[in-house]
């Protein structure tokens, strides 16, 4: 990791991140949410995905991620897969640089965008950050008319997490009016969430229980 640092830390993202920091201090000013659709089906698969640039692993995927941001300050997909892996090795404040610096040039029309908020918001989630996860999956919720399956128990998690329990099941209620036979029970959440850690499916099960004892009503 410290070749990534030396790398990149003198790219010229200041600009960028300092916008990118201002429209996520401005969502996460107001973190109130719609109120859950009465369904969730779409599959929303470009955003529910990995950003991968590079299929190396290890030390080799970051010298080539970062030797192809090197020769292209554009290269957002290199950029976001380098931000992912400094997250995921601790290097919290350089993945959010990296992070900011896409967000920065790119907007909500940009193809990459939707799955960019969406591993940032993962990223963000796995490094303590709950409230900036959420802020990530708010933009998400309502830049489109589209209702993803990802969306209630991924949520119901976050507000689980920052103790917004009676949001958290109203959006766990969203996915079992969806889909009953797969989230009415924790049963499948190993075979629903094959992504997630160990602890994230148990707090939604925790959800789930909560759930179970008092299921909200519809509408």
């Amino acid at each position: 990791m410290r070749e990534l640092y030396r790398g990149i830390r003198s790219m010229p993202y200041r600009r960028s991140l300092l916008s990118a920091l201002l429209a996520v201090a401005g969502a996460a000013s107001a973190q109130s949410l719609p109120k859950p659709a009465e369904f969730y089906f779409d599959q929303d698969a470009n955003t529910a995905r990995a950003i991968v640039a590079v299929k190396e692993s290890g030390d080799a995927a970051t010298d080539k991620l970062v030797r192809l941001v090197e020769r292209d300050p554009r290269a957002h997909e290199a950029t976001a897969q380098l931000a992912h892996i400094a997250m995921a090795a601790g290097r919290v404040d350089l993945g959010r640089q990296l992070y900011a610096r896409v967000l920065g040039n790119i907007d909500r029309s940009h193809g990459l965008w939707r799955s960019l908020a969406w591993n940032y918001g993962w990223d963000l989630f796995r490094a303590g950050d709950a409230e900036g996860a959420l802020a990530q999956w708010r933009a998400l919720v309502e830049s489109r008319n589209i209702t993803a399956s990802w969306m209630p128990p991924t949520l119901a998690l976050a507000l689980w997490t920052l103790g917004r329990k009676d949001e958290a099941v109203q959006w766990y209620a969203a996915a079992v009016r969806s889909e009953p036979q797969l989230w009415r029970t924790p049963d499948r959440y190993a075979q629903l969430l094959p992504d997630w850690r160990d602890s994230e499916r148990a707090a939604l099960a925790e959800v789930q229980a909560a759930w179970a004892q008092d299921p909200p009503a519809w509408p």
